[in-house]
């Protein structure tokens, strides 16, 4: 096998379960959606791995949790979690991640971090409109009433999980840049 070939396998393995990991620091809500690491994980992921490898994390990911193992937020798993009520956004993040990978090598540096965050908050919409639109399918609420239930409420957190995201994966890029000359992805 070649070195970039097991080099993105360990990466993907990592990253699925760095965001596992993430997805446990969790505070639960009354809408039953908690409040999580998972969007700052999917990020993180996305900015470092770029689309491609971001995306094949976030699969396994979510792959991982529907067969039963329990990844997702307060150690859930299986398909029941996926298909239920808050279950949309976990199938958003694929979409997030993906979008938080697109890289934009010929953008000059000045445009390079907002056009970045800015597709950051991009995916992250996806994975809010994915989220409560399911959620409102299966509750019964209205696309409206669902939307201010489980996302208006982690809007900022989200926001804010996506910008820090990008500043840590810049950084662990520029830090393994220095030190062993390996970075996966242009930041």
């Amino acid at each position: 096998m070649k070195k970039t070939k097991i080099t993105d396998i360990v990466l993907c393995a990592l990253f699925a379960a760095i965001i596992a990991v993430l997805s446990q620091i969790a505070i639960p809500m009354p809408s039953g959606v908690p409040v999580t690491l998972q969007t700052f994980a999917i990020a993180l992921c996305g900015y470092y791995l770029c689309t491609l490898r971001a995306t094949v994390s976030t699969l396994v990911y979510v792959l991982i949790g529907a067969v039963g193992v329990p990844v997702f937020s307060g150690f859930k798993g299986g398909f029941a979690s996926i298909v239920g009520p808050t279950g949309g956004f976990i199938i958003g993040f694929i979409a997030m991640a993906a979008i938080c990978g697109v890289s934009f090598r010929t953008l000059p540096d000045k445009f390079r971090v907002p056009v970045r965050i800015a597709m950051g908050i991009a995916g992250l919409a996806a994975c809010h409109i994915v989220g409560f639109v399911q959620y409102s399918l299966i509750s019964g609420k209205d696309l409206l009433t669902s939307f201010l239930l489980v996302s208006v409420p982690y809007l900022v957190k989200d926001i804010i999980s996506v910008v820090a995201a990008y500043f840590a994966a810049l950084a662990i890029s520029k830090a393994l840049k220095r030190r062993a000359g390996f970075a996966p992805s242009e930041q």
